[in-house]
């Protein structure tokens, strides 16, 4: 009998499950950003410990997407015009770094590499999911990254790599033609595949500073219109766990 193609079980401490559960839904818009959410409402509903759960929101605090808030609870990072500001800054920094390094190391192993992540982001322009061009967008920028092979540099990513998510989420839902998100990045992918170390920079770099600026200043224009208002109440804590507990069945399948 031959060799079986099973996918391998992954074990995973019961933290971690629920770090990515609440991780995807906080990503992906099923916990609404600006929402307020709780210890014991979230471990009810997910039929876990609360020090589980504290040790999964912690995480999810580290890594920018809660926030602490005393003797209320968690809240979820909304993010403002300024938050945008900084992180197209420090992404057209960094991400123009890396695609030089990538450009000046170029070879067949990179390039296909770098291929199959842009072919990903063109499949799934073409099927349309909002949710799955968003996750091939940044996957296709964190390749880039790895494909640096700089410790350093993917350490500092990874500590904003999480918020970039809702980011880029966010920042692709302005744009009205699919095909442009294409457009954007074929200059950046053509220009590392042939190995144009200056090209390969800016482009990534105007990308990010061109695109993050369209965001803030939309942001901007939201926060001018709510100023006068008074502040909406936050989504009730119990709908939000029932959403996350939807997501995690249906990523559990």
């Amino acid at each position: 009998m031959g060799r079986l193609t099973i996918p391998p079980i992954v074990k995973m401490p019961v933290e971690a499950q629920a770090t990515d559960a609440l991780r995807d839904s906080i990503v992906n818009g099923t916990i609404t950003a600006g929402a307020r959410i709780t210890e014991i409402q979230i471990s009810q509903q997910l039929n876990l410990s609360r020090a589980t759960i504290r040790t999964a929101l912690h995480q999810l605090a580290k890594e920018g997407l809660l926030n602490l808030v005393p003797y209320t609870g968690w809240t979820v990072l909304s993010l403002s015009s300024r938050d945008v500001w900084e992180l197209y800054t420090l992404r057209s920094a960094v991400e123009r770094l890396a695609a030089q390094l990538v450009a000046g190391s170029i070879n067949s192993s990179k390039s296909s590499r770098l291929k199959w992540a842009f072919d990903g982001l063109a499949k799934e322009c073409k099927r349309g999911s909002p949710g799955r061009i968003a996750e091939a967008d940044f996957a296709l920028h964190k390749t880039i990254i790895q494909m640096a092979d700089h410790t350093r540099l993917a350490s500092q990513y990874a500590l904003i790599e999480q918020q970039i998510r809702m980011y880029i989420r966010s920042s692709d839902a302005l744009i009205s033609e699919i095909s442009t998100i294409i457009d954007q990045h074929q200059p950046i992918v053509d220009s590392i595949l042939a190995g144009d170390v200056g090209a390969s920079g800016h482009l990534s770099e105007q990308h990010n500073l061109t695109e993050g600026k369209k965001l803030s200043d939309h942001l901007k224009h939201i926060e001018a219109k709510r100023e006068p208002a008074k502040t909406s109440p936050a989504p009730a804590a119990k709908k939000t766990a029932t959403a996350i507990g939807k997501g995690r069945r249906k990523s559990s399948r």
